[in-house]
C-alpha cells in the first residue's frame, strides 16, 4: 500500500466495539452508511445508516470511518520480509504481519516449484495454519509447469505431473491445499485436472505454452483460474488466442492480474477489467523481498535479482513475482479512477469466489476484517477486530 497511514487505535478485540462507516461497500450490494458490531474478532451484529447508542460507553476513537471495504483476500502470494515460504521451516508470521499491514487480512500461501520431498514438508508444516484460519489454504504453483513458460523456476525441478506426485502432495497437505497450478499441455496434466477437482482443489492453469483448444479442455475438466494472466504464458495473437484469449472468452474462468505498474501494464490491467467484470482478481505474487527493497535473493531454484524494487532473474531473463501487495494495486486502481464497488469485487468477491469459499464479508459471524479508505486511498486496516498500527 503506497503512501502513509495514520497510526490506528487499539482496542481490546474480547470487548464490544462499533465501527461506524459512512460509506460501507462490501460487495454484496451494500454502498452507503452501515456500522458493525465486534466481539472476539468477528462481526456480532450490524446495521445500516447511522450505529446505535452505545449506552454511555463510547467507541474507540477512529471508529467512525469515511469509507471501508472488506480486507484484501492475496490468492497468490509467495512471501514477505525476507521470508520464502516454500522453505521449510521458516515462519510465516512475517509475511502475514506485512500483508496485513497493507490491507490483505486473508491470504493463500503460494510454495514455488521445489524438490518433491521438500515441498510435501513443507505442506506438512504449514497446514496446521490453515485449519486454524490463520492462512485461506496452500497453492502449488509448481513443478507440473511448461519448461518454455517457467518464468523465474527453475527447469531442473519442473516435472510431469504423474499420478503417485498427485497423490503424495494431496495426502502432505491433508486438506490444506487449495490450489494447484499447471500447465494443460504437458503429459498427463488433463487426468491431473480431474484427479485434483474431484479432490476439492482449485485448479489453475499457467506457466503454460498451452494453445486456446488446450485450455479448454482442461476448463471442460474443470479448471477454473488462470494463474497471473499475461505473465508465463504466451501473448495475445489475432491468430493464436492461447490462454489469454480463452480466458477472457469463458465466463467460467477467474483471471489472476499483478496490478504492480510492473507485470502487466496499467492501460492492460484496464482492458481485463471491462472483459472480464467480477472475475478478475487482483494478487501480489509477492515474494521474499516484499518490504524490504533491493537486493540479491532466492525464488523457485532460481537467484534473484531486485533492482528499483523489480524482482528479475539473476540472467535478466524473467520478471521473478513482485515486491508489492495487493494494497499497492489498489492504489493505482483508486488513483486511475476505479471506484468502490470495484475494488471490493477485484479484491474480496472474485478472489473468494475463485478459491471456492462461501460466505459473505463482513457479515454477521464473519472475521471483522476490512480497510479503511480516505481521499482515494487505502489507509488504516481492521484485522479480526484489531486495529493494525501501520509499523506492523
Amino acid at each position: 500500500m503506497s503512501g502513509s497511514r495514520a497510526s490506528a487505535p487499539t482496542a481490546d478485540p474480547s470487548r464490544d466495539h462499533v465501527v461506524a462507516v459512512d460509506r460501507l461497500v462490501d460487495g454484496s450490494g451494500c454502498d452507503g452508511p452501515a456500522w458493525l458490531r465486534v466481539r472476539g474478532g468477528v462481526v456480532v451484529e450490524r446495521g445500516s445508516g447511522h450505529a446505535p447508542d452505545p449506552g454511555g460507553a463510547h467507541p474507540p476513537a477512529g471508529a467512525h470511518l469515511p469509507a471501508a471495504v472488506p480486507g484484501f483476500v492475496d490468492g497468490h502470494c509467495h512471501g514477505a520480509a525476507g521470508v520464502d515460504l516454500a522453505v521449510p521451516g521458516s515462519d510465516p508470521g512475517p509475511v502475514l504481519r506485512h500483508h496485513a499491514a497493507a490491507g490483505t487480512t486473508a491470504l493463500v500461501a503460494s510454495l514455488a516449484s521445489a524438490p518433491l520431498g521438500r515441498t510435501a514438508e513443507r505442506l506438512r508444516e504449514l497446514s496446521p495454519l490453515v485449519r486454524a484460519g490463520e492462512l485461506l489454504g496452500l497453492h502449488l504453483e509448481g513443478p507440473w509447469l511448461a519448461p518454455a513458460r517457467r518464468g523465474a523456476h527453475a527447469a531442473g525441478l519442473l516435472r510431469e505431473p504423474r499420478p503417485d506426485d498427485v497423490e503424495v502432495l494431496l495426502e502432505a497437505g491433508g486438506g490444506a491445499v487449495r490450489m494447484v497450478t499447471l500447465a494443460p499441455e504437458l503429459p498427463g496434466a488433463l487426468d491431473a485436472v480431474a484427479r485434483l477437482v474431484d479432490a476439492g482443489v482449485v485448479v489453475a492453469l499457467g506457466h503454460t505454452d498451452a494453445s486456446a483448444e488446450q485450455v479448454r479442455r482442461a476448463l471442460d475438466l474443470g479448471a477454473s483460474v488462470v494463474t497471473h494472466l499475461f505473465n508465463g504464458m504466451p501473448p495475445l495473437h489475432h491468430r493464436e488466442p492461447g490462454p489469454v484469449g480463452a480466458a477472457l472468452l469463458d465466463g467460467r474462468v477467474t483471471v489472476e492480474v499483478i496490478g504492480d505498474g510492473q507485470h502487466v501494464d496499467d492501460d492492460v490491467v484496464d482492458l481485463v477489467r471491462r472483459l472480464a467484470p467480477g472475475r478478475t482478481a487482483l494478487v501480489s505474487d509477492a515474494m521474499a523481498a516484499a518490504g524490504l527493497g533491493d537486493g540479491r535473493y532466492e525464488l523457485a531454484g532460481a537467484e534473484v535479482v531486485v533492482r528499483d524494487g523489480v524482482a528479475r532473474t539473476a540472467d535478466e531473463r524473467s520478471l521473478a513475482g513482485s515486491t508489492a501487495t495487493v494494497g499497492d494495486a489498489v492504489a493505482r486502481l483508486l488513483a486511475r479512477g476505479a471506484d468502490l464497488p470495484e475494488v471490493a469485487a477485484l479484491t474480496s468477491v472474485a478472489p473468494t469466489r475463485a478459491l471456492g469459499l462461501t460466505g459473505t464479508p463482513l457479515a454477521v459471524g464473519a472475521p471483522a476484517d476490512l480497510v479503511e479508505v480516505v481521499d482515494g486511498r487505502p489507509r488504516r486496516v481492521l484485522r479480526r477486530g484489531t486495529w493494525l498500527d501501520s509499523s506492523s
